[in-house]
């Protein structure tokens, strides 16, 4: 709803005499809360409801957390624009602890994500990883009654949302890559309105844009969802693009990382390259063995 909102506020600066409504929906994603999304579907949990409403012409556009979309968009549907990246990192939030490091052999670390379970398991094998569903106030609730001795958010969930002061450490992306879009908010809308397109083109941040299709790209060669470990972030600088990217099992025993450097105007080019570097490495067969599980 933060992010609906602050699109409609965005397009009422841009075009102050239109009207913006906001139709408010829960989807499957929000509903199902007993099991991670690995094992109930994926990332198109968050979305499908909306695509409906757009396609039954009761929406005109849907705003999502582009971490949460699908690599391949359904026939009939475009990203219109790519709003400016908030912070893409992973927080680390705990209410006794100052960091991954500090925490004691045993200690609970709750994550919805393969992609950080891996990376945790990877470097602090004595922790014990668990699951955590629910939107931010359920996810914090838990911690606070003890549950977790720490939990892994999205830093720019709890910094959209006004609580940035249960950040105890935001995790350097060496230490924990993030997911493609992460920190991204995207459009998306019915492909054929050109129109409707052109309205919303001056909120497409470029730079945003060209990272996250690079790191979706390379998502996609690996048929990117939330079942299996993989993690991409690109940064853009003077018209040249840095992907980073890693796939892993869930125990994190065996990783494949690369970085490739391009044409920030080729993103998708700069995605291919570090899949064959991955490939190179035998990601194909460290994914097998995540399916396999």
């Amino acid at each position: 709803m933060w992010q609906a909102e602050t699109v409609r506020a965005r397009l009422l600066e841009l075009y102050p005499l239109s009207t913006v409504e906001i139709l408010g929906m829960t989807t499957r994603g929000d509903q199902i809360l007993d099991r991670t999304l690995s094992k109930v579907g994926g990332k198109g949990l968050f979305v499908k409801e909306l695509e409906v409403a757009m396609e039954e012409g009761r929406a005109d556009l849907a705003v999502h957390s582009l971490k949460d979309v699908p690599m391949e968009l359904p026939e009939g549907f475009t990203l219109a624009a790519v709003l400016e990246r908030e912070d893409p990192r992973d927080a680390f939030v705990s209410n006794d602890y100052d960091s991954l490091e500090a925490l004691p052999p045993g200690a609970v670390v709750g994550t919805s994500s393969l992609r950080r379970q891996a990376l945790i398991a990877a470097r602090f094998p004595q922790l014990q990883i668990h699951p955590l569903r629910g939107n931010l106030d359920t996810r914090l609730a838990k911690l606070d009654r003890g549950e977790y001795a720490a939990i892994i958010l999205a830093a720019a969930g709890l910094k959209r949302l006004g609580m940035a002061e249960r950040i105890r450490a935001v995790i350097d992306p060496a230490q924990s890559l993030p997911a493609p879009g992460q920190g991204a908010m995207a459009i998306e809308i019915r492909s054929g309105r050109d129109e409707l397109m052109q309205l919303l083109a001056p909120l497409n941040h470029a730079e945003t844009e060209q990272a996250v299709r690079a790191e979706r790209q390379l998502s996609r060669s690996f048929g990117g969802s939330c079942q299996i470990p993989l993690a991409a972030y690109a940064t853009v600088e003077q018209h040249a693009l840095t992907l980073t990217a890693m796939v892993a099992t869930p125990d994190g025993k065996r990783i494949a990382r690369a970085e490739v450097h391009g044409a920030a105007a080729a993103p998708e080019a700069v995605g291919m390259q570090v899949a064959q570097a991955l490939e190179a490495q035998d990601a194909t067969a460290i994914l097998a063995a995540c399916r396999t599980d």
